[in-house]
């Protein structure tokens, strides 16, 4: 990887043998590991729009929702994953 990712590779959490991410997480049960990257999709979701870089947050926030999701379907493999859009109403 020659160029800088600031979302899924960012040189700051890369510096050792593992990604932070992977120390976190082996630091956690998994009810607490989920709750961490919840907390982190709220966290860049909140203040995204308060930022230099709004789109570099929200792309933040959907690697942790993506993250959180992997987690789940871990957890939950007989679940297919739901591509399509439901509307809220």
């Amino acid at each position: 990887m020659s160029s800088h990712d600031p979302v899924n590779h960012p040189k700051h959490y890369n510096t050792g043998s593992i990604e932070c991410i992977e120390a976190i997480e082996a630091s956690m049960s998994p009810l607490e590991f989920k709750g961490y990257l919840k907390g982190n999709v709220l966290k860049y979701l909140w203040r995204y729009n308060y930022k230099e870089k709004p789109r570099e947050d929200i792309q933040k926030c959907l690697w942790y929702l993506e993250r959180l999701d992997k987690v789940l379907e871990k957890e939950l493999p007989c679940q297919k994953k739901n591509t399509s859009v439901q509307s809220a109403e």
